[in-house]
């Protein structure tokens, strides 16, 4: 048995190019110095991927990993992670993702899939239980991923499966190219899609239906009904719970947060039309949650009338109204919501496909680029059928899309002409909707990213509108006032640190950034340390846990 409760114990290693399906043991010690998630991932890829291996060479590993309180009872208990190097930025890269695929990947007896190796032709893995087979996906190859989805579901003839799949722009490697995950989240940054697409790898399928067993039962019921009671309780519940992230659009657009026309702004003029009370009052059929979620700020939307009516999604972002709407100055939300979709099924990542559009139209308006560089398109703001057009070129690589398929950096660099001024990137990531100008810690967190530009790793939310109490409690009263003002720069670097370690262990147990951790500010260090001795039977004390989040991130 495995020492360390609330594990499998065992990693699955797949070579797609030999077919050979292999369970493996691993250490004890790598969950007692990595945790899970994230962690395992960061090791693997230390060990076994070097600076010299391409990321969409079939030696490049692409891990699936699950963590410790993934599958428990605690709230926002479903997130896993996808770790391998970027297409996209040519370093370290992971994606995370709620939904369910991470818990029943942990009820099928796996904490983790490391796949190397290129099938000679397209195969998905199925995973049920002990029993693991690769098959044939040569049927599957060009469809959606909501159609893959529901095609493997027939063939298993069971709904109950999860999947992990790609779409076009995975199969013909957008640099951008995300997995979604059941139902309806993406694992999407860094372009792990096109990891997947390298490997003619086009889904992986789980079904599991085993326990996951922890070491103090009572100990863990009793801190996973508190942290749901806290949560409950916070104040941060209610408009979270009702609205989700889309209830932070205008907030942010007041605090100049909300990139419009490629970052030339930070205010939308129409912010109100693209706001959760308008996509609530336009679309919003029923509240949906992850796994063992209380928050359940994804909704179903559906467009019931108009030139998209039908679209249906389970998930709208913050991120995405942004990037499919000010960032392109469209304020048509119908429109959001179709090019929302069309990234879902295609396989993009909303975020970085609303910053390649965003960045060619500006180099359109600044007469960087004409109708001989673009194949005839005219990039004009808010031409909302234009970039349904452009999401489907990119996804395809055809013409001006197949340039703009290779992220901003690569676009600008190709173009030259002074392009490079426009593209907004940090290490080659899109830069997401989290102005930094505006808030000085969110600036550095950008710069400082393991994975280039990014605001869920260090995710400081101290400052991001004044928590001055929460500020106090976490580092003292000589902190303040400056770490709760969003334009001071005083502390901002022990505030990020601290997040980027603190998101480095949350990342690799498998709870939610959201659900308590950042957003809402609850927990911390000392209950999640709580919680693993509780699940794990491993001694955790407060600064333990730091020096494993530390080792993380570092790594």
């Amino acid at each position: 048995m495995f020492p360390c409760k609330s594990y499998a114990g065992k990693w699955l290693y797949v070579d797609l190019t030999t077919g050979k399906i292999e369970p493996r043991r691993y250490d004890p010690v790598l969950a007692e110095q990595y945790l899970g998630g994230n962690g395992f991932g960061t090791r693997l890829l230390w060990e076994h991927v070097g600076p010299d291996v391409d990321p969409l060479a079939p030696e490049s590993l692409l891990i699936f990993a699950t963590g410790p309180l993934c599958g428990t009872l605690v709230p926002n208990g479903s997130r896993m992670e996808v770790i391998a190097k970027s297409p996209l930025t040519g370093i370290y890269g992971d994606a995370n993702a709620g939904g369910f695929f991470g818990p029943e990947l942990k009820f099928a007896g796996w904490d983790a899939i490391v796949v190397t190796g290129r099938a000679p032709r397209p195969v998905y893995l199925a995973v049920a239980g002990e029993r693991v087979e690769l098959r044939d996906a040569g049927v599957l190859w060009g469809l959606t991923t909501s159609q893959t989805e529901a095609a493997i579901r027939r063939a298993w003839g069971d709904p109950g499966v999860k999947t992990a799949t790609i779409g076009p722009a995975g199969e013909n490697r957008v640099c951008f190219a995300g997995i979604q995950i059941t139902p309806q989240r993406s694992a999407a940054r860094c372009g792990l899609g096109a990891v997947m697409g390298s490997k003619r790898l086009k889904a992986v399928a789980v079904r599991g239906h085993g326990p996951v067993r922890v070491a103090d039962p009572a100990r863990f019921h009793d801190l996973a009904v508190e942290f749901h009671r806290r949560i409950r309780a916070n104040p941060v519940y209610p408009p979270v719970s009702a609205h989700g992230t889309p209830g932070i659009v205008t907030l942010m657009d007041a605090l100049g947060r909300f990139p419009t026309r490629n970052f030339q702004m930070g205010s939308f003029p129409e912010v109100d039309k693209i706001g959760a009370e308008a996509l609530e009052e336009r679309a919003f059929v029923r509240h949906l949650a992850c796994f063992g979620c209380p928050i359940h700020c994804d909704k179903l939307y559906r467009l019931p009338d108009g030139p998209h009516a039908g679209t249906a999604l389970g998930s709208v972002e913050y991120e995405t109204l942004n990037s499919m709407g000010a960032c392109i100055w469209n304020a048509d939300l119908d429109a959001v919501l179709a090019a929302n979709r069309l990234c879902d099924d295609l396989g993009l990542d909303t975020i970085s496909a609303g910053r390649a559009i965003s960045f060619a139209m500006e180099l359109w308006e600044r007469e960087i680029i004409n109708l001989d560089d673009t194949g005839g398109l005219a990039l004009r703001w808010g031409d909302t059928a234009l970039v349904l057009r452009l999401l489907k070129m990119i996804a395809r690589r055809e013409g001006f899309g197949d340039l703009l398929a290779e992220g901003v950096r690569r676009a600008a660099q190709t173009i030259g002409r002074g392009a490079e001024e426009y593209a907004m990137h940090v290490k080659g990531m899109e830069i997401p909707a989290q102005d930094g100008r505006a808030q000085k810690s969110m600036g550095l967190a950008h710069v400082t990213s393991s994975r280039g530009a990014d605001h869920l790793k260090a995710f400081p939310t101290i400052d991001e509108t004044g928590y001055p109490e929460e500020a106090r409690r976490r580092y003292g009263e000589e902190y303040l006032p400056e770490m709760a003002q969003p334009l001071a720069t005083k502390y901002k670097p022990l505030l990020v640190k601290d997040g980027e370690d603190f998101g480095a262990v949350v990342d690799s147990v498998g709870v939610c950034k959201s659900g308590g951790t950042f957003v809402f500010a609850e927990f911390y260090w000392p209950d999640i340390a709580a919680v693993l001795e509780a699940a794990t039977g491993m001694e955790m004390p407060v600064d333990r846990l730091h020096r494993i989040g530390e080792r993380i991130y570092n790594l």
